[in-house]
């Protein structure tokens, strides 16, 4: 298949453009990016026939930082009719065999999510034509390639398939998260969803697990502090303005009033540092990079401000300098960049830095 359809936040179609463009080039996969703003959506179509194919084989979702989802498509189809659009789908879907799910899917745009409904409903009779075609198996299998089905615009669609180990497993690449009443904010469900995009179940039952030592920088009022006493963490929040009461009461936080900038540890058993500060990216990047040399923690979750224009040339060149740094002072890290759905004019960095030997994470701060 020749293109590849990457889903993004409205608004962010140049972003996402600029890097699957840069990626792609990086393979060798020539082609060119067509994209709409506030369509949600972007498709990079290969001058070879294959080569969104290639592209889903050789490049992982999660490198990606603008990009919810991807998937390798045929050509646009157009003017579905009425009385019968699943037979030019499943003709279309022709040359896939033995799929293990379906997904119908629209752009995360108002215009779009009209069609949710009939998204729904259509995904039946779809999936008995799918199964009796062989394209999709009987039964799900998690194991096997999705079909994506994404209507944009009533009897337009793009259709074809992601590799279901390098696909993200929520439809339309969106997690659904729901608030918790007793959340200071709403800025929680970035770090709800940072946890749950950077760390598998398995990683989260032991690396976000209770006991362990936190330190939430420019904390106030306490959103992403409370996700952390969630999980059975000691916080120390450190902010100059107020934490929430009920958090205070939990006994597992620690209200240092100070600048997140000039802050530092009493003590060196820090697993995770957490920082939703408004500043430049760089500064940001500077802090956390300070701290990473100084051996002041395990594992950070950090959100960058983007600026109005060339995001993504703002945060290439943020997360390579920091990746510089910190092989010059010889640590070991491994680092992800993405923008999350709760995010907004920012995306979120997780750096996890390899163990070091006798440190008690669990002790006091």
């Amino acid at each position: 298949m020749k293109n590849l359809v990457l889903y993004c936040r409205a608004g962010y179609e140049k972003d996402c453009a600029a890097e699957i463009q840069y990626r792609a080039g990086e393979l060798n996969i020539g082609g060119f990016v067509k994209a709409n703003v506030n369509d949600a959506y972007v498709v990079y179509q290969c001058f070879e026939d294959n080569g969104a194919d290639r592209l889903i084989r050789a490049l992982k979702l999660s490198s990606l930082v603008f990009a919810r989802q991807m998937f390798a498509a045929a050509e646009l189809l157009n003017a579905l009719p009425e009385q019968d659009r699943v037979s030019p789908i499943v003709e279309a879907l022709s040359s896939l065999k033995q799929c293990g799910d379906l997904r119908v899917e629209m752009p995360d745009t108002n215009e779009a999510k009209e069609l949710s409904g009939f998204c729904r409903k259509f995904t039946v009779p779809l999936r008995q034509g799918l199964k009796k075609s062989g394209a999709l198996l009987a039964k799900d299998d998690p194991k096997q390639p999705i079909i994506h089905v994404c209507f944009i615009a009533p009897g337009k669609a793009y259709v074809g398939y992601s590799n279901s180990d390098n696909s993200s497993p929520h439809f339309m690449g969106i997690p659904r998260l729901k608030m918790a009443a007793d959340a200071p904010s709403r800025s929680s469900l970035k770090l709800d969803e940072a946890f749950g995009v950077f760390l598998t179940k398995e990683e989260h039952e032991k690396r976000a697990r209770s006991g362990l030592n936190a330190v939430d920088l420019g904390a106030c009022p306490g959103g992403w502090t409370y996700q952390l006493v969630r999980r059975g963490m000691m916080v120390a929040a450190i902010d100059n303005g107020p934490m929430n009461e009920k958090l205070m009461e939990t006994g597992q936080v620690k209200h240092y009033r100070a600048d997140g900038f000039r802050w530092e540890p009493p003590r060196k058993n820090i697993y995770w540092l957490v920082c939703d500060m408004v500043d430049k990216p760089s500064r940001v990047a500077e802090l956390i990079e300070a701290w990473a040399i100084n051996g002041w923690f395990k594992e950070a979750i950090f959100n960058l401000k983007l600026p109005m224009k060339s995001r993504f040339k703002e945060v290439k060149v943020v997360l390579e300098t920091m990746s510089a740094i910190l092989e010059e002072n010889e640590i070991e890290f491994q680092m992800q960049c993405k923008h999350l759905y709760h995010d907004r004019d920012e995306v979120t960095v997780h750096l996890w830095l390899f163990p070091e030997k006798g440190v008690n994470y669990a002790e006091g701060i």
